[in-house]
């Protein structure tokens, strides 16, 4: 072989190592990376753990510095960790009892998940590489938390019973039929009730004046603010939820005929003039719609409990080694 063959062999030969050296996975993750937790003998790498931080933090944290990223990403490391390992746990744990999600699963919901956000096939990958994820990466990764949540699901949330004793005694002890009435999320401006006429009518030219710039569109909360005589006015007039029960019949009167996001027009009670803007109605529940919330509320009360206590003991049965 003269020197010129010799010469493009060896560059040859380099330029495929580089090749190697740069492209290969296995390699890279030689090179690159290092192992921050063994979980019953299968590895957490650091930029697995790194690489969940940077999908899941919030979109504040993605548009900060490199620097800064790294700073908040440093301080969060143990937790984010603690969830990987968690998640390994259950899926090694579904694994052993044959439980799967196959291929078909995950295409139905990727398939709902670009039917709820509108996303054409080259939307959907766009989005997932400015997440810095491949769509074979996503599969994988919906895949997992399918896994998990089909076998939870079985294991846990199936298991969970609630009689109808333990409903009735929950609402016996916390007197919760007490929150069945018919309440109103409210917003007021109120002007308390001057000593003569004079002053009533000078309150109610005010009143007037008010409506007028409501009706031109200004902010009920700010004008609150500005002109209620009342504690609600530094939260803008928000007098939270009120119970029917708990009204005056003057203001129960005014709220009968209104709708959600209606303003009321000024009335007198005898407290001063109120006008009151209605921001949400929550109907008044039956007994058999009160107590599903209770059996609901005591289900995922339970679940969580049961939850934490199983996955503690698959954490003690474990073989974990941290090495952050």
């Amino acid at each position: 072989m003269n020197n010129k063959v010799h010469s493009a062999y060896r560059i040859v030969l380099i330029i495929l190592f580089l090749g190697f050296l740069f492209n290969s996975e296995s390699y890279s993750a030689v090179l690159l990376d290092r192992v921050v937790a063994v979980v019953n003998k299968e590895v957490i790498t650091w930029s697995e753990l790194y690489k969940t931080m940077e999908y899941e933090s919030a979109e504040q944290v993605k548009q900060m510095s490199d620097a800064e990223r790294a700073k908040i990403f440093k301080a969060n490391e143990a937790e984010f960790l603690d969830r990987l390992i968690d998640m390994r746990l259950q899926i090694q744990e579904a694994n052993n009892l044959g439980i799967t999600v196959s291929a078909e699963e995950v295409a139905e919901a990727v398939g709902n998940i670009k039917k709820k956000y509108s996303l054409t096939d080259k939307s959907f990958e766009e989005s997932l590489r400015k997440e810095g994820m491949t769509f074979d990466e996503y599969k994988r990764k919906l895949s997992d938390q399918m896994l998990i949540s089909h076998f939870v699901n079985k294991q846990i949330r199936q298991k969970v019973v609630v009689s109808g004793e333990d409903v009735n005694k929950y609402i016996e002890a916390s007197g919760e039929s007490a929150i069945a009435e018919e309440s109103f999320r409210i917003r007021q401006i109120f002007m308390k009730s001057p000593k003569d006429e004079q002053g009533r009518s000078l309150v109610e030219e005010k009143a007037a004046m008010i409506m007028e710039r409501l009706r031109a569109g200004e902010d009920f909360s700010s004008l609150a603010k500005e002109y209620s005589e009342d504690a609600s006015a530094k939260l803008g007039g928000d007098l939270g939820s009120v119970k029917k029960d708990q009204m005056a019949k003057e203001l129960i009167e005014v709220l009968s005929s209104m709708k959600a996001g209606d303003v009321s027009r000024p009335f007198w009670t005898g407290t001063g003039l109120h006008i009151i803007k209605l921001e949400d109605k929550v109907s008044a529940r039956t007994p058999d719609e009160m107590k599903e919330t209770v059996r609901m509320r005591l289900m995922e009360g339970q679940f969580s409990e049961k939850y934490k206590s199983w996955l503690k003991a698959l954490h003690e049965k474990a073989r974990i080694e941290i090495r952050l």
